[in-house]
C-alpha cells in the first residue's frame, strides 16, 4: 500500500439525497476529495459553515442553485462555493469536488429538501 494513492477499491461509496459519491479518504485535513455522479440532481439545499466546495465538471450539464441564483454548467466548468453560501444542484453531471479544508459532517447545514420537479426559476 502506498500512503500517496488512494483507489476507488479503498473509497467509501454511498448514494444521499439523489447523488452518488465515492469518497476518497485520505489522512490530509486539507481537504477531502469526492466523485459526484448525479442523474437527476441532488435534492436537498444545504451549506457549509466552513469549507468550499469546488466543482469541476468532467461530463455532462445542470443547474447549480447558489443562495437561489441559476448558475447553468457543462463539462470542463469549475464551481466554486465559499462557505455559508446555499447549494444544490439539477442535471446530469459527472464531477469531482474538492471540499477544503476537508470536510467535517459538523459543519454541514442542512436547508431544505427539494421536490423532484420543483419549479426552481424565478
Amino acid at each position: 500500500m502506498n500512503e500517496h494513492r488512494h483507489t476507488v477499491e479503498e473509497a467509501e461509496r454511498f448514494r444521499k439525497h439523489g447523488i452518488d459519491l465515492t469518497v476518497y479518504r485520505q489522512n490530509d485535513p486539507s481537504a477531502t476529495v469526492v466523485r459526484v455522479h448525479v442523474e437527476r440532481g441532488h435534492f436537498q439545499e444545504f451549506y457549509n459553515v466552513r469549507s468550499s466546495y469546488i466543482y469541476y465538471i468532467v461530463d455532462g450539464q445542470g443547474t447549480f442553485y447558489l443562495d437561489g441564483e441559476a448558475v447553468e454548467v457543462g463539462a470542463t466548468d469549475l464551481i466554486s462555493v465559499p462557505p455559508g453560501i446555499r447549494i444544490y444542484y439539477l442535471g446530469r453531471m459527472e464531477m469531482v469536488l474538492t471540499v477544503a479544508p476537508a470536510f467535517d459532517e459538523r459543519d454541514e447545514r442542512h436547508v431544505r429538501f427539494i421536490a423532484e420537479g420543483e419549479n426552481t426559476g424565478p
